[in-house]
């Protein structure tokens, strides 16, 4: 392991990964950047970021908000084109450059695809990273969206099944149970006694499965 340390943070929308990250900055004695998917979805220009943008155009080419309608019912998905993939690999190897520089970051991001998964752990070979599940019940994240301004409903939902696909994880936290410095607490508690082995076990069965 070199450089700083990475606390990943993966969690649907409204799972409460923004609000744990500011509370484990809080706790921690050492200064933790945070690094968020929606500062870099912010800085993207708005033609790049569409709302049911057809295809081929520079909506669906970046960042994409799209009404879907399956076995779940009617929700809201966030579908990233060329472009959109394109900046999530710079932002994954800028966060990989800032830790080996020396600086401890806490990542508050979202599995959407498997891919986005194998691209982390491509980026993040040989770093020190905490992986922690942020998870809570449907009922809940539904109920937290549409107290939201902004919100797309739905999109939380969306995200639910495909974000913890991958289920491996070095600490799990339910944010529906435990206030946020109760869960930045079992951070710290696995920290302070453990080592983090998930990225490494998730790299080793990317290989093995690698024809």
């Amino acid at each position: 392991m070199q450089g700083g340390k990475i606390i990943f943070l993966n969690g649907t929308s409204s799972s409460g990964k923004t609000t744990l990250a500011y509370e484990l900055q809080e706790q921690l004695p050492a200064l933790y950047l945070h690094m968020a998917l929606d500062q870099f979805r912010d800085g993207m220009p708005d033609k790049y970021r569409g709302l049911n943008a057809p295809a081929g155009s520079l909506g669906a080419e970046g960042l994409n908000v799209v009404p879907v309608v399956d076995a779940h019912g009617r929700h809201t998905a966030v579908e990233f084109g060329a472009i959109g993939k394109q900046m999530l690999g710079g932002m994954r190897r800028a966060i990989a450059t800032m830790v080996n520089s020396g600086t401890n970051v806490i990542i508050d991001d979202i599995i959407l695809e498997p891919e986005f998964l194998d691209d982390y752990l491509e980026a993040f070979a040989g770093l020190y990273v905490l992986f922690v599940g942020v998870q809570c019940p449907r009922e809940v994240l539904s109920t937290r969206e549409n107290a939201r301004p902004g919100r797309f409903p739905g999109t939380a939902v969306g995200h639910f099944e495909v974000c913890h696909a991958h289920d491996l994880y070095d600490v799990r936290v339910d944010t529906s149970k435990d206030l946020p410095p109760v869960c930045a607490r079992q951070v710290i508690e696995f920290m302070n006694t453990q080592t983090p082995q998930a990225f490494t076990t998730l790299s080793q069965q990317k290989r093995a499965n690698c024809p």
